[in-house]
């Protein structure tokens, strides 16, 4: 089903803008900017879309988001490639007798804000490729040196020296952002979280044809995961059984002044699961070297501010960040994509609400309507996984439902776009004055 024009475009407001960056957060302000009446145009420095990667969670309020394309079309091409576990739900393992401790359920379906968990490559190509339907203009190969910005408008300067330009740019390229730097005045680094993860995605060849390993894939999507003492393991099977995931999140202290992904090793692998339950060895043992990654995770100190021109930020009020580049998040909050979304969804209302002549206006109220959500997000993360490394498993056998993944309302029900038109008036009128 071919796409000419988003269905409930708003009209035409003359805006354009500029993104950095072509991930789930710069793909979604994009799309959302053509439903408000903008004109956006991404950069990107990958000279080709690559289906790379592997499991990514979209919580309901990102399904939320997604439910609004296309009249539900992007949701029905995103759920022929997501995990369902409406019967299965979620066992959570101890991690040395491997014994079930409880079976999590999973809500029930609501339509209108689905769940998605799947290969990051295959669900963001669908993004990609809806917002290439609308007609957006994604220029792939194309690395940003630096970023402008006047009075009266805003760009960015390309590798060959050609500069564009626009009313409004969008930093969305991630946790290494050139953008962070002008809009902090300042290089913020990242630091070791004291965390790294192993991850992995294959095929089912192997697992199927062991008898121990075999139940996982021959009865459709599963979801498993073995909690221990500062380490946990999370394996999924997908598509009906036919791929398989795995991530271990642990305990780990490099140095990653220069880089955080790296070739996982196998052996790397075992020492973290001495002691466990065999099974997890056993899963891993099926997983090809060739596709383990070794992800350090990187946390950075929270960002006083997220856009030029504002608080102690140098500049003239029309750059600004969004997701990872403004917020990273830990894997163990399931959603560091999806608030990425929820940046995208917000700032294009609010540049609606603005208006051309009041760009700076529309920023600020970006960073007053995220921050204080975006933090308690964050949270959740170090929440969660200190609730898993830190069982206490006395506390569980008395209370099985304490080990349970978060499931919290007040994260999940929230509707972006409906909150920015409820409050974004009275925010920007407010921050315009200061």
């Amino acid at each position: 089903m071919a796409i000419s024009a988003a269905p409930d475009a708003k009209p035409k407001t003359g805006i354009k803008v500029i993104i950095v960056g072509a991930g789930f957060g710069g793909l979604t302000a994009a799309i959302e900017c053509v439903r408000q009446g903008h004109s956006p145009v991404i950069y990107e420095s990958f000279p080709t879309l690559k289906i790379l990667g592997d499991i990514i969670s979209f919580g309901p309020n990102a399904g939320r988001i997604f439910y609004r394309w296309a009249d539900g079309e992007i949701v029905r091409r995103m759920r022929e490639l997501s995990i369902d576990l409406s019967s299965y739900g979620f066992n959570i393992h101890k991690y040395d007798t491997g014994e079930i401790v409880i079976n999590q359920k999973t809500p029930p379906k609501d339509p209108t804000c689905p769940v998605f968990n799947g290969h990051r490559g295959e669900l963001h190509e669908i993004v990609f490729r809806y917002a290439e339907e609308l007609g957006v203009k994604i220029n792939l190969g194309h690395r940003v040196d630096n970023y402008f910005e006047t009075e009266d408008g805003a760009g960015i300067v390309l590798e060959d020296g050609s500069k564009v330009e626009g009313d409004v740019v969008i930093g969305s390229d991630g946790v290494r952002s050139k953008a962070r730097t002008l809009v902090l005045g300042y290089e913020d680094k990242p630091k070791s979280s004291g965390y790294a993860v192993f991850r992995a995605w294959f095929s089912n060849k192997d697992m199927i044809a062991d008898p121990e390993t075999k139940q996982f894939c021959e009865n459709g999507d599963t979801f498993n995961g073995w909690i221990g003492p500062d380490v946990h393991f999370l394996f999924s099977t997908l598509k009906g059984g036919s791929d398989c995931c795995w991530v271990l999140t642990h305990r780990d202290d490099a140095d990653i002044a220069e880089s955080w992904s790296f070739p996982g090793h196998l052996k790397d692998v075992y020492k973290v699961l001495e002691g466990w339950d065999p099974l997890c060895t056993k899963i891993v043992s099926k997983t090809p070297e060739e596709v383990l990654v070794d992800w350090k995770l990187v946390y950075r100190d929270p960002l006083p501010n997220w856009v030029s021109g504002y608080g102690s930020a140098p500049g003239h009020g029309r750059i600004c960040l969004l997701g990872d580049a403004a917020h990273p998040f830990l894997p163990t909050s399931a959603q560091g994509a999806t608030q990425a979304l929820e940046d995208g969804v917000t700032i294009a209302v609010l540049l609606r609400k603005a208006g051309k002549a009041n760009i700076r206006g529309a920023l600020r109220a970006y960073q007053e309507v995220r921050y204080d959500r975006v933090k308690r997000v964050q949270k959740t993360g170090e929440t969660t996984r200190d609730m898993w490394h830190k069982t206490d498993w006395e506390k569980v056998k008395t209370n099985p439902e304490s080990i349970q993944l978060p499931r919290e309302d007040w994260i999940f029900g929230f509707d972006a776009e409906k909150h920015t038109e409820e409050v974004g008036d009275e925010v920007i009128e407010r921050v315009s004055k200061a």
